[in-house]
């Protein structure tokens, strides 16, 4: 049976790290106040005690350097035409910062642990891509899609120009970084994405190989 955990900063301690376990095996929105309460060994009141809902519990389970609403104010007014230099400025504004070393530190912290890399995802998904993506034509599936797309342009970015360093990325004048990014990230938030029938017309024009036949 867990034992019951006795202060106050114990108690607030163990909800969070019950809830970090919950959420990196089950996700948002498969966990409950209720489960974390009895993961964590305390009365379900106890967690509204510490914590206004899910959302602010999730957020102390996932401490970001930065808070996403800040870096994407004003994303809800950008057309979708220039969604693309909107998040590429915003980008560059966070890690060229004077937090660039904590948001280092806090991604290679964060990709050492699988935990933290799962509920980091679910932090992604919902507080970054779902504005980023919002508003944009397509139904639910295409946005994710095109969410997850825009993620692997940015995320590769930041690895090679700031963690990685690698050149002659990591030196370009910030102008010409942006220039380079908001075209990639355009491109997959609001073109045409390639239909199941343009793949499988691609795959037919490939010639194929006879085998030899043997005399």
């Amino acid at each position: 049976m867990m034992a019951r955990p006795k202060g106050g900063s114990d108690r607030r301690a163990a909800i969070v790290a019950a809830a970090t376990r919950l959420f990196a095996d089950d996700g948002y929105d498969g966990v409950s106040l209720r489960q974390i309460a009895r993961e964590a060994g305390v009365d379900s009141a106890l967690v509204h005690h510490y914590f206004e809902g899910k959302e602010d519990l999730f957020a102390a389970c996932v401490e970001l350097p930065a808070e996403p609403d800040d870096v994407l104010h004003g994303i809800d007014e950008v057309a979708s035409a220039e969604r693309g230099r909107f998040v590429a400025r915003a980008v560059l504004r966070l890690w060229d910062g004077p937090q660039q070393r904590a948001l280092a530190a806090f991604l290679r912290g964060t990709i050492s642990s699988t935990v933290r890399t799962h509920l980091l995802g679910n932090v992604v998904q919902r507080r970054i891509l779902a504005h980023i993506v919002d508003g944009l034509p397509g139904d639910d599936d295409e946005r994710r899609l095109r969410a997850s797309l825009a993620a692997t342009q940015v995320v590769g970015f930041i690895l090679v120009r700031y963690v990685v360093r690698l050149e002659p990325l990591a030196s370009l004048p910030l102008q010409d970084v942006e220039d380079l990014l908001a075209p990639a990230l355009q491109r997959v938030l609001t073109e045409p994405l390639p239909t199941e029938t343009d793949q499988n017309r691609t795959v037919a024009k490939v010639p194929t190989r006879s085998k030899p036949t043997r005399s």
